[in-house]
């Protein structure tokens, strides 16, 4: 969606502060020994008690009211009561929910306990690479120039992205214009950034799978070679400057 008034900027910002709250409360919920389901649970407490509906539930008719995916598992995780988070596991939490016609999503990786497997750097690439794409995004960019950069910070750091994997627009529904936001040069896309537009920027950085595969659940995804893989996403407004991070409360960078 394109803002136009400060009463669709306010929407987008409840919208979005609820996703926030919810990714980050959930971030701090999870421990070893604790379900997925257990977690989904916690959060959909989270997003009913802030007035928000789920997004994939309400759009897809997904199993969960958000998508937990753990180590080999790259995304749209299934919440199970029989999937048990051990320490050192790599999880990712997708939170996006629609709250008074106004849609938000955010998600982040990271590692449960302590870093026994040694994910904590590929995390760090997710986390980084966003930000320096973010902070690079403004009126009149190319969408395949934020695209070229996040593919590079990969390399550069010894990792790969995953080119079926996309950032989109957002607002009022969950998926709208631009839909690939690609995480590298796409020389077909020619498009740019427009100001005062609300997209999801996320990076999707990998140890060894340039494609992700549909498992026969119908919903979660995994790398074409297997491997690791570290997500983290924000809602942004485009502006001439600066972009505003709607879902800047759930402190995926701090």
């Amino acid at each position: 969606m394109s803002i136009t008034t400060e009463a669709e900027l306010a929407g987008m910002k409840k919208a979005s502060e609820a996703v926030a709250l919810t990714l980050k409360e959930m971030r701090k919920f999870a421990k070893p020994g604790m379900s997925t389901k257990e977690l989904d649970d916690y959060g959909g407490k989270i997003l009913n008690d802030l007035g928000a509906k789920s997004a994939p539930y309400l759009t897809y008719g997904f199993p969960g009211w958000t998508c937990i995916s753990v180590d080999n598992e790259f995304c749209h995780g299934i919440p199970s009561e029989t999937r048990i988070l051990k320490e050192g596991d790599l999880i990712n939490i997708d939170v996006s929910a629609e709250l008074d016609g106004f849609w938000s999503d955010n998600g982040g990786s990271f590692v449960i306990g302590s870093d026994v497997n040694e994910h904590q750097k590929l995390v760090e690439a997710s986390r980084q690479i966003l930000q320096k794409a973010i902070n690079k995004i403004k009126g009149g960019v190319r969408i395949s120039d934020i695209g070229f950069l996040i593919e590079t910070e990969a390399k550069k750091r010894g990792y790969k992205v995953i080119k079926n994997l996309t950032g989109h627009g957002v607002g009022r529904s969950l998926h709208e214009a631009p839909h690939e936001i690609a995480n590298y040069r796409d020389r077909f896309n020619v498009t740019r950034f427009k100001k005062n537009s609300v997209v999801a920027i996320e990076t999707f950085i990998s140890t060894t799978s340039t494609y992700a595969e549909t498992l026969q659940d119908g919903w979660t995804m995994v790398g074409n070679k297997g491997g690791f893989m570290a997500q983290h996403e924000h809602t942004i407004v485009v502006t001439e400057g600066k972009p505003i991070i709607l879902t800047e409360m759930n402190e995926i960078w701090n």
